[in-house]
């Protein structure tokens, strides 16, 4: 009898902590930062699936943009950064040779706009677009990377197919946002390249960038590996989106998949490709579900008692 009741208590026991597990929902929410119309501010919108996408706060602008001539908010690229805060770079102007940049705690509550002057020293600079962040943990430092066409640099791949634009991509680090590194030429694939985006993949790292090459057409995305975050990095791959004029690429890595979201800016909508190993990938754009006039951003993942606080909070 008393084998039979520790039988029945083990099996109770057993139960409730498995119906406790799959009724407990997971710690992990995804983040997407956006903008809207010509660069409006900063708007978030978050996704349980990493498909269905809710915007915060009704859509409204959590930050409208202060710095800078054109005073504008493009491009918004977030990350957690290894001190626990948030930081946020964005373009600024269509052509100006700076980008933006913020801090915040949780979201909603941002330090004061600076202007980072990183291509001031190029007098020939015509802009400085799409800035984003990644934070190498091993040197505990932060990349800020962003794509920049300097007249006459660049001659054997220069066209005016794009009004003169040849863009590369180009580099600052930092430690603590206040002192920063010379800036040097982080990537040049041989053709005009922006929208890189840059996440760490094991013991390498997996660079998705865009090649906005106009004649012969490409305006695809593709990928390329390096070592180290500061490069040196591969030869781009092959195209892997389609017949698509696509840009703005950001990444995540749910269930052991790489889902990659781009602005299909022709179209006027989001698109998303999968792939398990980078080579193949599977076109699930038809799955996605964003808020109407969302324009590139970035994905990220926050906790859900952090998604919990947003959804409390007031702006």
């Amino acid at each position: 009898m008393k084998k039979i009741l520790n039988t029945v208590l083990l099996l109770t026991a057993m139960f409730a902590s498995t119906h406790v597990r799959a009724q407990a929902p997971s710690d992990t929410v995804y983040m997407f930062s956006y903008f809207k119309g010509s660069g409006d501010g900063l708007h978030l919108a978050y996704s349980e699936d990493g498909y269905k996408w809710t915007a915060l706060f009704n859509d409204s602008i959590i930050l409208k943009p202060t710095v800078s001539k054109d005073k504008l908010m493009r491009d918004p690229c977030i990350i957690k950064g290894g001190d626990g805060k948030y930081h946020m770079v964005w373009t600024v102007s269509w052509n100006d040779r700076g980008i933006g940049y913020a801090s915040s705690p949780d979201l909603v509550n941002w330090s004061e706009q600076q202007f980072l002057p990183v291509m001031m020293h190029e007098d020939s600079a015509r802009n400085t677009w799409a800035p984003e962040i990644t934070y190498d943990p091993k040197k505990k430092q932060y990349m800020i990377y962003w794509a920049t066409s300097i007249r006459g640099r660049f001659p054997t791949t220069d066209t005016a197919a794009e009004a003169g634009y040849n863009h590369r991509m180009y580099y600052v680090t930092t430690k603590d946002f206040k002192k920063y590194s010379k800036t040097k030429l982080l990537y040049d694939p041989n053709f005009s390249v922006i929208d890189a985006t840059i996440l760490k993949d094991g013991k390498r790292w997996v660079m998705f960038l865009k090649n906005e090459t106009r004649y012969p057409v490409e305006k695809n995305l593709r990928v390329a590996y390096g070592k180290k975050l500061t490069g040196p990095y591969t030869a781009a791959g092959p195209a892997f989106t389609g017949k698509y004029w696509a840009e703005g690429p950001t990444a995540l890595r749910i269930n052991n998949e790489w889902i990659v979201f781009f602005d299909k800016y022709r179209d006027h909508v989001y698109g998303a490709v999968t792939s398990t190993d980078l080579v193949s990938w599977k076109d699930v754009s038809a799955k996605l579900k964003m808020p109407k006039g969302i324009r590139h951003g970035t994905a990220f993942t926050i906790t859900r008692e952090e998604l919990n606080k947003l959804l409390q909070a007031k702006l």
